[in-house]
């Protein structure tokens, strides 16, 4: 089999990561594996294993003839068989598959927010996707909004997976006392909702003022990061709560956190999320698309309703009065994280999926 991941950034983000992780995975199972990012290129750059096939298109519009006549080379010259588009990606997988009939495209949507949005929003994903073969999903809710409004009869969920970063170099210090650190990894986007994080901090900074909240993610200095950064000042929590921005040493950081958290309002099945569980770490999470099915509450980890502040909090506070909880709650999340989330498990059912199309 000869399939290509198409991307369009190698910025660190959940899509991307996942990008990167199949065309690695399948560089050690298949006779090609290939990756194309369409626009930017990015920090994951580095992490592409050396057996994958690269190209960087320097798209720089949606039309961009030059850029999808490249593409359509690429894949002919490497004999191509499967496109797997990720994400927004879809637009330049549909005009690759106008210009070069015999590829299949098979597009993975990874923005659980869409399972809120109206067809009518999404008019233009229809039209392309009369041109899918199958289509990936991240949660159970975006399976159903694609089979009611998509009409693709080859759909598959498969869960995210992640592994250990085998280039991570530790160059992050955390600020704060070792052992009193909250880490936060999400770019700094509304749908992630680190304000609920900062009113979070509000309330455990009168408790416990040595425990400190740390935001690791794009900051893209717009109305939504300098809103965040005024919450926190307007809260005296300067030296409490601290915004690091992008990072390319996550899987170090992590190891620096006693607690992680997510405090989104929407997701599909956040990649940071199976990060936590495979360095062991204790986790508070909304109970918003996939995190549910990976953290049982109260067993290996506590999950609390979207938004609400207190019980968050609490859920913050029982972690940090019980050692021996956060140990527990690291170890059984790991657990669960190999057991359904594993590399070769999710690997070989896309490949079967594959095969089927």
């Amino acid at each position: 089999m000869r399939i290509v991941q198409i991307i369009d950034s190698l910025h660190v983000g959940g899509a991307e990561r996942m990008a990167v992780n199949y065309a690695n995975a399948l560089a050690q199972q298949i006779d090609f594996s290939g990756l194309v990012t369409t626009r930017k290129e990015g920090e994951l750059k580095g992490a592409i294993d050396p057996e994958v096939h690269y190209l960087y298109l320097q798209k720089t519009s949606a039309l961009d003839v030059g850029a999808i006549l490249r593409l359509r080379t690429y894949c002919r010259a490497n004999r191509v068989a499967i496109a797997h588009a990720h994400g927004t990606s879809f637009f330049i997988a549909f005009l690759l598959k106008l210009i070069h009939p015999k590829i299949r495209i098979v597009w993975h949507e990874h923005k659980g927010a869409r399972s809120s949005e109206s067809l009518g929003k999404n008019i233009f994903l229809w039209i392309c996707s009369r041109l899918f073969a199958g289509i990936i999903v991240v949660d159970h809710t975006l399976e159903d909004w694609c089979r009611r409004n998509l009409g693709v009869k080859k759909l598959i969920y498969l869960p995210n997976f992640t592994l250990p970063a085998q280039t991570d170099k530790p160059k992050t210090v955390l600020h704060g006392e070792s052992g009193k650190q909250m880490v936060c990894v999400a770019n700094l986007r509304h749908p992630k909702n680190h304000q609920l994080l900062v009113e979070v901090a509000k309330q455990i900074h009168q408790k416990y003022p040595d425990w400190t909240f740390h935001f690791i993610g794009s900051d893209f200095d717009d109305e939504y990061s300098k809103a965040l950064k005024q919450a926190i000042s307007d809260y005296f929590l300067i030296e409490t709560v601290y915004i690091y921005g992008l990072r390319e040493d996550t899987a170090a950081i992590i190891n620096q956190a006693e607690i992680c958290l997510l405090g989104s309002v929407s997701e599909g099945l956040p990649v940071a999320l199976l990060e936590y569980g495979l360095y062991k770490k204790a986790v508070v999470a909304t109970n918003v698309g996939e995190i549910p099915r990976i953290i049982s509450n109260g067993e290996n980890g506590f999950t609390v309703p979207s938004g609400d502040v207190q019980q968050f909090s609490d859920a913050v506070t029982g972690l940090i009065e019980n050692r021996e909880m956060r140990k527990s709650f690291g170890e059984r999340l790991y657990q669960t994280i190999m057991q359904n989330h594993s590399r070769q498990a999710v690997v070989t059912k896309y490949l079967a999926w594959l095969n089927q199309l």
